[in-house]
Parts: structure tokens; sequence; C-alpha cells
């Protein structure tokens, strides 16, 4: 019993702090104090230290030597790396997925792209986005292969969030009416290499920091 107390705090330390990476309140490179994570949720240190390990897997993290544990900073070619991952592993859930993808899933898919193209803000883009992904690669039945775009999509939503967390400009996705269309004519080839390039895009813009700097940001707007 003691370990699971252990184990599921260490799973809400990691995903508050995660959501706090993601939505931009923690920057890159700010300090996880170690006792001080462990004093706001009344926790000793060994389930603050499996919270870290956890943040350090999602590479919302990182440790140094004789510096503790900061806030992953990124950078494009790290957007890049992400995009391309996720590129590769949501045309092999596609392809996997496809012979099960039925007509309401399809319709459900496009409502969330609808949702999508009516948000006025980037959080609920981003989770219209990620809604009409996972369904139309649930599918697949592969959890491994899920639970790895699922982190992916997290950092996806970091470097979005970082850039475009006070402004955000309706957009219409007309990737996802491609893809959607491909699906439903049986054109999977032409579904994967729309996905493919669609999860590649990658958008910059200029953004102040809590410090008052200003530096570049990169996010995958798909």
């Amino acid at each position: 019993m003691p370990k699971e107390k252990t184990e599921t705090l260490s799973v809400r330390i990691s995903r508050t702090l995660a959501e706090r990476i993601i939505s931009g309140q923690l920057e890159p490179g700010s300090r996880l104090r170690q006792d001080h994570v462990a004093a706001e949720f009344g926790a000793s240190h060994v389930p603050v230290r499996e919270a870290f390990q956890r943040l350090e897997a999602q590479g919302l993290a990182v440790s140094e030597p004789r510096r503790g544990v900061r806030v992953a900073a990124f950078d494009l070619r790290e957007v890049r790396e992400v995009a391309q991952i996720r590129a590769a592993l949501e045309v092999l859930a596609l392809r996997h997925a496809a012979p099960h993808l039925t007509r309401a899933i399809l319709d459900e898919a496009e409502e969330a792209t609808r949702a999508g193209d009516r948000s006025r803000d980037v959080r609920s883009w981003e989770a219209a986005n990620r809604r009409f992904h996972r369904l139309i690669l649930t599918p697949c039945a592969m959890p491994r292969l899920l639970a790895a775009i699922d982190d992916l999509h997290a950092a996806s939503a970091r470097f979005l969030f970082s850039a475009w967390r006070s402004e955000w400009d309706g957009r219409t996705d007309h990737d996802h009416g491609v893809i959607l269309a491909a699906l439903r004519a049986g054109r999977l080839d032409e579904a994967e290499a729309v996905l493919a390039r669609h999860v590649q895009w990658v958008g910059s813009k200029p953004v102040r920091m809590a410090s008052g700097a200003t530096r570049d940001a990169f996010a995958i707007v798909g």
C-alpha cells in the first residue's frame, strides 16, 4: 500500500508540473527545486525524484550536474525532430487504423476539425486538433504506439503554447479535410502523404518572456 501511494503521488506531481511546463507557466531553463515541490505537495523527496524522472523521460526536464533539474529548453532543431518523429509514427498508426475507421469515426473527426476552425484561442484549437488525430489513429489498437504519439503531442502543445500563449488567429485546417476525403474514398496512400506533410509544418514568431527578453519561438501547427 505505501508503494502504491508513493507511485500515485509521483504521477500526480509529474502531471501537475507537466501541465505548467506545457502551458508556459514554467519557462525553459527554470529550475525545479526538489524541496519547494516536496513542500507544495506535502511529499517526501522520493516521489518528487520519481516525478522529475518522468518529466525527463518525456523530454520536459533535464538534469544537469551541479545545477539540479531544470525545465528543458528547445530550439528549432528539436521542434523539427518532434515533427519528423510524429510524422513517422502517425503514418504507421494510420496505416493500421484505416481498415477499422467507420463512417461514424470519420464524422466525429470532421466535427473535431470544425471545432478547431471555430476556435479563437490556442488552447481550444490544440484540444480540437489533438482530438482529430486521436480519432483517426486510435483504431490501430497499438497502445505503445499511441502512448508514444501522445507524448509527442504533449511536446507539440508545449511548443505551440510557448509561441502563441496570448495571441491566436483563427485558422481553417484544409489538410484535415483532405485527409478525411482520402480516407472516405479509400485512398490511404494519399491520406498518409498529406498527414506526414501536415504534422511537419513549423511556424515561428517572436515572443516576450517573463524576464522581458524576446526570443524566437517555433511550433508545430498541425
